[in-house]
């Protein structure tokens, strides 16, 4: 996943036609600001806390309040965060130095850099093995490091991966987005165990997960959702998205499954039954706001904006404007 960069603008909530009276809407926005772009938005439902990465740090938000607490420094190429369980360590990738910071996760303090490799991205923890497990784009790769820092080993995945998830049964789940590929690994033996192919999805990047019926949920950059059973790699259904996506979540709660795109949307899937679902709500956001963070405890979305300057001549965008970095919440 890449870091992204937008403008923020007024922002509505655009409902569909039959969509139930329960709509998604912005209640909030959190003004952050600070300089450099960002990527992964992490909850930590336990703590109402937020991680953010930005570029050099990950800063660390009271998500009811939207004050920062602190941040965690020194990290250089700043993608994903993972906290581990009871552990009381998170972990931050650092993509250019190619590690993994490890800090403590009351006080933000770095306590360990870990050698990862090449373009170490999203970052996963899975509670049944007690590690966590990067996925190191470029290298095509996952380092394996367990809850006290120690170095496990590094995994070939046989394809570029993005964003992961955990079924929390001694399996995770990757998307590989170069090879339009699903892989699974076994957490404890730290080996690939299945793939399977997306198609029709091209280019999978954002995931998030149901385990209570087996539903895997990836956003793929062809403008659709991917809705897989992972026990055998079945295809349920696909569905319109907004272009861009790089985020999803899903909130059993309510059977909602959400897509955060760069084209200034937030797609809302309703899950019928665990084979049936249908677009509920399509949500305006800034353009480019594709960075996404579900909390399942308060059943908020959180989701990242900003605003950039002119487009120098040859260029896909403008820098950020310091202070312009928001939270958007997005609740029922």
């Amino acid at each position: 996943m890449k870091v992204v960069i937008a403008f923020l603008i007024l922002s509505t909530a655009v409902l569909l036609p039959g969509q139930s009276k329960s709509s998604y809407r912005i209640t909030h926005t959190y003004t952050l600001g600070g300089d450099g772009s960002w990527d992964y938005v992490v909850p930590d439902p336990p703590n109402h806390r937020l991680f953010i990465a930005r570029q050099n740090r990950v800063m660390v938000v009271d998500d009811d309040k939207g004050t920062l607490l602190g941040e965690v420094t020194g990290i250089n190429g700043a993608h994903g965060t993972a906290i581990a369980g009871g552990s009381g360590h998170g972990f931050a990738t650092a993509g250019k130095d190619q590690s993994v910071i490890m800090f403590d996760a009351k006080t933000f303090k770095s306590l360990k850099r870990i050698p990862a490799a090449e373009d170490a991205d999203a970052i996963v923890y899975d509670a049944s093995s007690d590690r966590v497990f990067t996925l190191n784009g470029d290298n095509h790769s996952s380092t394996v490091i367990d809850s006290s820092g120690n170095l496990v080993t590094n995994i070939q995945l046989g394809g570029k991966p993005e964003s992961g998830a955990s079924a929390g049964d001694g399996k995770l789940y990757a998307n590989l987005t170069d090879t339009n590929e699903v892989v699974e690994i076994d957490s404890k033996a730290a080996k690939v165990t299945r793939r399977w192919s997306t198609a029709p999805c091209k280019q999978p990047v954002s995931m998030a997960i149901d385990t209570a019926h087996h539903r895997l949920f990836s956003g793929c950059r062809s403008g659709v959702l991917a809705i897989f059973d992972y026990r055998n790699g079945r295809v349920i259904t696909m569905l319109p998205i907004g272009s861009g996506v790089d985020g999803a979540g899903y909130d059993p709660a309510f059977g909602n499954v959400f897509a955060s795109n760069a084209d200034g949307t937030l797609t809302v899937i309703h899950q019928d039954s665990p084979d049936q679902y249908h677009v509920a709500q399509t949500i305006e956001t800034p353009r480019g706001s594709r960075n996404m963070g579900l909390d399942p405890a308060n059943h908020r979305v959180y989701v990242a904006s900003g605003k950039f300057g002119p487009t120098p001549p040859g260029g896909r965008r403008g820098p950020v404007i310091a202070g312009s970095f928001a939270v958007l919440v997005i609740e029922q």
